[in-house]
């Protein structure tokens, strides 16, 4: 980089927000790191080298818009993806910071589509496991991206370990930039960096009280150190360059100029074909200044960054989209908050066009169109949110947000980022178009939730408070889905995990004044004959005025998985008149959704009528569909009655490591392992089917015994009898 003596303040003052009048002065950079790595107090020293706070724990990061209550700005810290907006020598760099927790994989997601590079915290002083990994692999393909290897004052700082174990990840592209000398690098001495490129050294001793640097020439021994790791670099940015021939001039032995150097260097880290790699040590505040010019200099604008698929409303793909802030409006909405104060807060990233407060936008959404949902793993799911919508409305106060501060800002231009007050119908994926030219963007992938909880409403007064609730909840989190069964009649929420689910409860609880209950997850489960049977219904009831009288007699045998049901009509001779057969088929039907055996619905019978009896004045259609009822419960007394279960078809990806781990717990759990096949990473595919009531608790037993790197996918396959032990345990109806 153009390694300057100082860090680089913007004119901003604390209070006021950057505004951007082009996309080429925008930087849009995402956080990504595992919790505990040091993304939050990062960002914070981000801010006060640049002048946009004037002290430490000025910005919460992550809180919401006010500050009604201290622990839901804590919480979000945590679980919220927030936007920190800093101005660097004329350019606006939109930091979002993102948590680091598995269970908020899709806050991530939605950092990574909003942003156009990304910047993955590293600490020195903890081995990099194998969640961080995996993020790393399946999260940002293709996008530029630099690495902060942090806590490097922490005394378990490693920092060659560390670096080794980033390379190992990204490869040999991912080379430093800088190295760390004095007491960064547990010598003694002031905290330095030595430029790899310039060869000069970088002295942060009075950094804390002037956020200034200090420039001076190497000694022998830091030139030696310095001089042992440039080749490295040099030799990534050469085969990173656009230039064929600069690598044929330094194998010549010709020394390259550092100005050649630094532009292709840039040039590399825009096309994501070289990842810098910065030592970062927040409370000496070195590597601050490097990492502001890598974010300004070296960091791609949003019109290098292509534009996610974009549709008209009836499905046609539109190909003349550009980051152009004369250009139609395209916006998405990256997150929605709601806050008991101003409302719906809506943080969006705009693709197209100029935004403006009080103009009329179109809020488009159809994630219908791009996802399915997978359910509960049985043929029946009822979604309640995300329902397909297209709205005008008119767009409230634009804001650029800086912790629990809404900074008013006149417009936002293509490329950048800010908050919009009170869009009603706008849900987290949305998509902001000109109402003369609506348009919709592809949603980015998110995971599938996996991990069910059913609650009740605490008292009758959550009850009403409830559905409201909840459907607040999921217009800002993509993440949850929720389902009304109709076999159970339980109200479930499929989360992301233990973490997720709790947020989501006191969320209800704190902002929507609901109390629920937790209570069991029931798996809906299915009966059928296990052999042929037969029973006489009769249904006599005479009481001095008019009476009641049918007699049906039937056969039934069972079908094949999935045959579903059959009525077959035998009777001779007109023992049933034929108008109330259809009656005594109502009658079966209506026992069969009631069970005959442990309450749960009936299914794969054929059932024959072969005889029964009517009186003239007494025989009705309610009669005969009592004795149909009644026949089909007395030909499961004397035949075998099984009770079925769902079977889901499973996929999990592991790392290799774990393959044993996970194929003995998938046996413990009754499955059927079908096979595995290799994936790309030193990662395997497990195939198996799985009984569901094995899956209700697998997303949490699954990340904790792969330490965070397992996932997996489940898809309901068919129903089969659970095992005589199990159905033993199920209380009769």
């Amino acid at each position: 980089m153009a390694e300057r003596s100082g860090a680089a303040r913007g004119p901003v003052q604390e209070g006021t927000a950057p505004v951007a009048d082009r996309p080429d002065a925008v930087r849009n950079v995402v956080l990504v790191g595992p919790s505990g790595s040091g993304k939050t107090t990062l960002l914070e020293h981000l801010l006060l080298a640049t002048g946009s706070v004037s002290r430490p724990g000025t910005v919460e990061a992550g809180s919401t818009v006010s500050d009604y209550d201290e622990a839901e700005v804590r919480q979000q810290r945590s679980v919220g993806i927030s936007l920190a907006p800093v101005e660097v020598n004329g350019v606006k760099v939109n930091l979002l910071d993102t948590p680091g927790y598995a269970d908020y994989v899709g806050e991530l997601r939605a950092g990574l589509r909003a942003a156009d590079c990304a910047l993955f915290v590293v600490s020195a002083a903890e081995p990099l496991d194998g969640a961080a990994r995996t993020a790393w692999q399946c999260e940002a393909v293709g996008m530029p991206r630099a690495v902060v290897l942090t806590k490097l004052d922490h005394p378990r700082a490693d920092y060659h370990g560390t670096l080794a174990a980033v390379r190992s990840v990204f490869g040999e592209t991912a080379v430093p930039l800088y190295l760390p000398l004095g007491s960064v690098a547990g010598d003694a001495g002031d905290p330095a960096l030595g430029g790899l490129l310039s060869q000069q050294v970088f002295d942060y001793a009075g950094w804390a009280d002037t956020h200034s640097r200090r420039e001076r020439t190497a000694d022998d021994d830091e030139a030696v150190l310095i001089g042992s790791a440039r080749g490295d670099l040099i030799e990534a940015v050469i085969e990173g360059s656009e230039d064929e021939t600069l690598m044929d001039r330094y194998l010549g032995g010709e020394e390259i100029d550092v100005k050649v150097l630094v532009a292709d260097l840039e040039t590399a880290v825009a096309g994501a074909r070289l990842f810098p790699v910065l030592p970062g040590c927040t409370h000496s505040g070195v590597g601050v200044a490097e990492l502001l010019e890598v974010l300004t200099q070296a960091f791609p604008a949003p019109a290098e960054h292509p534009f996610p698929p974009v549709y008209t409303i009836a499905g046609a793909r539109v190909e003349d989209m550009a980051c152009d802030p004369d250009g139609p409006l395209l916006a998405e909405v990256v997150k929605t908050t709601t806050d008991p104060y101003v409302g719906r807060v809506s943080l969006v990233r705009v693709f197209s066009g100029t935004l403006r407060a009080d103009s009329v936008v179109h809020v488009s959404g159809h994630s219908s169109q791009f996802r399915s949902g997978a359910g509960s793993g049985a043929e029946e799911v009822h979604e309640t949110a995300h329902a397909d919508h297209d709205e005008d409305e008119k767009v409230g106060a634009l804001a650029s947000p800086l912790g629990k501060l809404l900074r008013p800002v006149p417009y936002c231009v293509a490329g950048d980022m800010c908050t919009i007050a009170k869009l009603t119908r706008a849900e987290t994926g949305d998509t902001i178009s000109g109402k003369d030219r609506p348009l919709l963007m592809q949603p980015w992938s998110m995971p599938d939730p996996l991990f069910p909880i059913a609650v009740e409403a605490h008292a009758k007064a959550d009850e009403d408070k409830l559905s409201l609730g909840l459907t607040r909840l999921s217009a800002e989190d993509p993440t949850l889905r929720i389902e009304q069964h109709p076999d159970t009649r339980q109200l479930v929420l499929w989360t992301m995990g233990e973490a997720h689910a709790d947020v989501l409860l006191e969320r209800l609880r704190q902002r929507y004044g609901v109390t629920v209950d937790r209570v069991d997850v029931q798996v809906s489960l299915r009966e059928t004959f296990g052999r042929p049977g037969a029973g006489k219904g009769r249904h006599v009831k005479q009481s001095g005025g008019h009476g009641q009288f049918a007699v049906c007699d039937i056969e039934v045998e069972p079908l094949p998985t999935g045959g579903g049901f059959e009525f077959v009509d035998k009777v001779v001779g007109g023992s049933v008149p034929r108008q109330f057969i259809p009656s005594v088929e109502k009658g079966v039907v209506a026992q069969m959704q009631r069970g005959v055996a442990t309450g749960h619905p009936m299914v794969d019978i054929r059932v024959t009528l072969v005889d029964g009896k009517a009186h003239s004045v007494d025989s009705s259609d309610m009669a005969f569909q009592t004795a149909g009822a009644l026949a089909l419960r007395e030909a499961a007394r004397d035949a075998e009655v099984l009770v079925l279960e769902p079977v889901d078809t499973v996929d999990v990806l592991i790392d290799d490591d774990y393959v044993g781990a996970v194929m003995g717990d998938l046996s413990s759990r009754r499955a059927r392992v079908l096979g595995t096949e290799a994936a790309p990473g030193g990662r395997t595919v497990v195939h198996a089917e799985v009984p569901g009531l094995e899956l209700l608790r697998y997303a949490v037993d699954l990340r904790s015994l792969s330490h965070g790197t397992g996932s997996f996918t489940r898809r309901f396959a068919r129903y089969e009898a659970l095992p005589s032990h199990l159905a033993a345990k199920l209380a009769d109806p």
